[in-house]
C-alpha cells in the first residue's frame, strides 16, 4: 500500500513538474517573440526617423535632398531602378520601400504604442501572419485589403491589425472605449508614400463580422458613398453605434479612415475607431 502511495505521489509530482516546465517554456517563447517583434519594429522606426531627420536637415540647409544622399546617410542599398519606378515617393519612405515594396504608408497615434508601417498584399490574409520582412509572425502587420487605393481613396478605407495581449499592434485601440482617452488622443496620422495626412476621431464603436445574408450595417463593406443619401446612411449608422459622442461632425465629401481590430464582447467581435481627414 505504501509503495502504491509513493508511486501515485511520484506520478503527481512528475506531472506537475512537466506542467510547470511546459508553462515556463510557453512563457519564455512568448517573451522571446515579443522582444524579437519589438526589436524589428524599433529598427523600422529608426530607419524612418533617420530619413525624416536627414530630409529636415537638408531643408534647413537649403539643400534639395537627393535619394542618393539619403541612401549614403543611411548606408542602405537602394537601387536606382527602384527609385526611378516611384519618383514621387517621399524621401523618408524610400529606404523602407526598397526593403519591401508592399509598404503603402505609416500609421501613428502620438503618446501610444501605435507607430507602425502599413502594408498591402493581394492576399488579404498574408499580413495577418507575416511581418514586414515576409517572415511568418503571429503579430503580423497593419494592412489594407488588396483592392484599396489609399492614394486616391473613396469615402472610406480600413486598416486592419491584431489586438495583441501585450498591447502591441492594435492592442491599445481598446483604450478608445474610454471617452477621456479619446479626448486626450483625438488625432491619428496616416502618411501614405506620397502625402502626410491627419485624421480626427469621430466615432468609436463595437461591431462584429456577420453572415453574408444578415441584413445589418456591415462597416467592413463600406468604402464609397456616391450620393448624399448613401453617405448619411453610413454616417448615421456609425454615430448611432458610437460608444460616446465626440462632437466631431462630418459631411458628404469627407474622407474617413477606420482602424479595425478584434474585440471579445461577442463571437467574431470587432472594435472600430473611425476618423475624419482634416489635413
Amino acid at each position: 500500500m505504501k509503495n502504491k502511495r509513493r508511486l501515485i505521489l511520484l506520478f503527481i509530482r512528475t506531472a506537475l513538474l512537466l506542467i510547470v516546465i511546459v508553462c515556463l517554456f510557453k512563457m519564455g517563447q512568448t517573451y522571446y517573440l515579443s522582444v524579437k517583434h519589438e526589436k524589428e519594429l524599433a529598427n523600422l522606426r529608426n530607419i524612418l526617423r533617420t530619413a525624416e531627420s536627414a530630409v529636415k536637415w537638408g531643408e534647413l540647409n537649403g539643400q534639395e535632398y537627393k535619394a542618393e544622399t539619403i541612401s549614403d546617410a543611411l548606408s542602405s542599398e537602394i537601387t536606382t531602378d527602384i527609385l526611378e519606378q516611384e519618383p514621387e515617393i517621399m524621401e523618408k519612405f524610400k529606404s523602407l520601400y526598397a526593403e519591401n515594396n508592399e509598404l503603402i504608408g505609416w500609421l501613428s497615434i502620438p503618446e501610444t504604442t501605435i507607430d507602425y508601417p502599413v502594408m498591402q498584399n493581394e492576399d488579404n490574409e498574408y499580413y495577418l501572419h507575416h511581418n514586414f520582412y515576409g517572415e511568418e509572425d503571429k503579430y503580423g502587420c497593419l494592412f489594407v485589403k488588396g483592392f484599396v487605393d489609399v492614394n486616391t481613396p473613396g469615402t472610406n478605407f480600413i486598416i486592419y491589425g491584431h489586438n495583441m495581449k501585450d498591447g502591441s499592434m492594435f492592442g491599445e485601440l481598446d483604450e478608445y472605449k474610454d471617452e477621456s482617452f479619446c479626448r486626450e488622443h483625438p488625432l491619428i496620422y496616416f502618411d501614405t508614400l506620397y502625402e502626410e495626412q491627419t485624421y480626427e476621431v469621430i466615432a468609436v464603436f463595437l461591431s462584429r463580422v456577420y453572415e453574408s445574408d444578415d441584413d445589418v450595417f456591415k462597416y467592413y463593406e463600406f468604402y464609397q458613398a456616391d450620393t448624399e443619401d448613401e453617405f448619411l446612411s453610413f454616417y448615421n449608422a456609425v454615430k448611432d453605434m458610437s460608444l460616446y459622442e465626440t462632437e466631431v461632425t462630418a459631411e458628404f465629401g469627407d474622407t474617413f479612415l477606420m482602424l479595425s481590430t478584434c474585440a471579445y464582447h461577442v463571437d467574431d467581435g470587432r472594435l472600430v475607431v473611425l476618423a475624419k481627414k482634416i489635413s
